[in-house]
């Protein structure tokens, strides 16, 4: 990989990180991504996190495989897997002493567990996130005219708390847990469903398609979720493969992450560093 030394930490695996990830891993830079236990992931279709259930995914010809032990994950990312590691509490990061951390957990508020000084490079991804406090840059996610911008003050427009349309259907195409209780999926994501059709269970509460279209996320089976909860969502296009491929949200963050890394001074010293190194070993 052109950038093998520089290596980079993604807390959070869903699909917005696997657009970073995969921005990164062509632009030749190692990744291991740090995972929840039970990840709530909505898009599992299309979600580097899913490799902590599944043990190993494929994603846009990325292959995502979890790992137990650090120094494995660190080895394989050198080789352009994507290392999943079960690390809630981001307790890897003092022993995997990456170049860069991005926190692409989407917490949407301030997350008291950031801090520039975790790495020389932390980038975070959407609201929540105040440059100096919590990272040294911030991609914007809401969409609109800055979505992928880098930013090196301030912080991310506020989370609007509605999510954006697809379709002409915004509020409504995400399905929310009627009650508290275990997910168990009817259909599959990707799977053509028609208004009113069942398409999961939440304890013994069905849910129920709003609309007509595909199922394009919905959370693991068995992973239990608050009332209230999102846990998955329909997409009234009925275009199969935009449930399976890496959406133009994603890849635009994940271009404006590759941005911040290529342009901050810190990295480039340090790829100055490695290339002076390698120099001098032959």
């Amino acid at each position: 990989m052109l950038f093998s030394e520089i290596l980079v930490c993604l807390r959070g695996g869903g699909d917005l990180a696997t657009g970073v990830a995969y921005r990164l891993h062509h632009a030749g830079f190692p990744v291991v991504v740090l995972e929840l236990l039970q990840p709530l992931v909505i898009r599992r279709a299309v979600a580097l996190a899913q490799a902590v259930y599944d043990t190993e995914v494929q994603v846009a010809g990325l292959t995502a495989r979890r790992v137990e032990h650090l120094a494995e994950a660190r080895a394989l990312a050198r080789t352009g897997l994507v290392p999943v590691v079960v690390d809630p509490d981001c307790n890897a990061i003092r022993e995997m002493r990456p170049a860069v951390l991005v926190d692409a957990r989407m917490l949407k508020s301030c997350p008291d567990d950031m801090s520039p000084r975790l790495a020389p490079l932390v980038v975070a991804l959407g609201p929540g996130h105040v440059v100096g406090e919590h990272c040294h840059a911030v991609v914007e996610t809401n969409r609109g005219h800055d979505l992928g911008r880098v930013l090196w003050h301030g912080s991310a427009e506020p989370h609007t708390g509605v999510p954006g349309p697809v379709g002409g259907h915004g509020p409504t195409r995400v399905l929310r847990a009627p009650v508290a209780g275990a997910v168990f999926g009817v259909k599959q994501v990707g799977d053509t469903v028609a208004a009113g059709e069942l398409v999961a269970t939440v304890g013994a509460a069905p849910v129920l398609a709003p609309f007509g279209g595909v199922l394009r996320g919905l959370v693991h089976d068995g992973v239990a979720v608050p009332a209230g909860k999102k846990m998955g969502d329909v997409d009234p296009r009925g275009v199969r493969r935009y449930c399976l491929t890496i959406s133009d949200k994603a890849l635009a963050i994940g271009g404006g992450v590759v941005e911040a890394v290529l342009s901050a001074p810190q990295i480039q010293r340090l790829c100055r560093s490695a290339g002076g190194q390698r120099a001098a070993n032959g």
